[in-house]
């Protein structure tokens, strides 16, 4: 625990302070691997740690319990400025034991993975609330790929610092598309991994098609689409394809 944790008095905020030292003794840049990060300062709006190396940015969330299906962060008006200007920091998720103190699990969810939906806006705070009106948001983690969610302490054992950055790499096509493509490529990737297995048909993922016209009403040429986005991944070296509509996860 870091010394300066001694100053406060709530669970909370002792777990927040040594959880940050943690990061800032133990871990590196999962982008790039150099370390060791630096801490932002207090005022900083979204972003808790940065790599002076490569320059990503990262936000911390940690819990002594296991992340649900969203977790809460901050303004939602500043969280949908940064991913339109494409400056959203990438996620670190840390769960702990309260008991000694100790790492569980950590994974990364790297910035190329957040789109529109992916956030939910709360409800406005009452008007008997401090801050009265303050709208606020929720990161709905359940729809990252797991493609997107890259472990670096599984059960308290590191994985290898090798295996998270060639993970990072292989996302790395993503970065600098727009939202909207990043959606749909996004929203194929989850059929895919829905499909559960190694190899699958183009019918597969074609059995979605109600699915992702919902998710994209916009669109009235979904079959199409799905082909288009099979293509990114393949030429991304996500999938392999095998010729007549099969294709294999890399």
């Amino acid at each position: 625990m870091r010394e300066d944790a001694a100053g406060y008095n709530s669970r909370a905020q002792k777990a927040r302070v040594w959880t940050e030292g943690w990061v800032l003794r133990q871990m590196y840049c999962p982008s790039c691997g150099s370390e060791p990060l630096t801490e932002f300062g207090n005022n900083r709006p979204v972003a808790d740690f940065q790599c002076l190396i490569c320059q990503e940015e990262y936000e911390l969330k940690s819990t002594g319990k296991k992340f649900g299906k969203k977790i809460n962060d901050g303004a939602y008006a500043t969280m949908m400025a940064r991913l339109e200007s494409d400056t959203v920091p990438s996620l670190m998720l840390l769960r702990y034991t309260a008991t000694d103190k100790m790492v569980q699990d950590l994974s990364v969810i790297p910035k190329q993975f957040f789109v529109t939906d992916l956030i939910e806006k709360r409800k406005p705070l009452a008007a008997s609330a401090r801050r009265a009106g303050w709208v606020g948001c929720n990161i709905l983690i359940d729809r990252v790929p797991k493609a997107g969610r890259i472990d670096l302490v599984t059960n308290r054992i590191a994985v290898p610092k090798d295996t998270v950055i060639d993970r990072w790499a292989k996302t790395q096509f993503l970065r600098g598309k727009s939202l909207a493509t990043k959606g749909w490529v996004l929203d194929v990737l989850n059929c895919v991994e829905k499909i559960g297995q190694a190899e699958f048909t183009l019918a597969d993922v074609y059995a979605f098609e109600n699915y992702l016209g919902e998710m994209h009403p916009e669109n009235n040429n979904v079959k199409p689409k799905i082909r288009q986005q099979l293509q990114v991944l393949r030429d991304a070296g996500v999938l392999e394809f095998l010729g007549r509509g099969r294709y294999r996860v890399r």
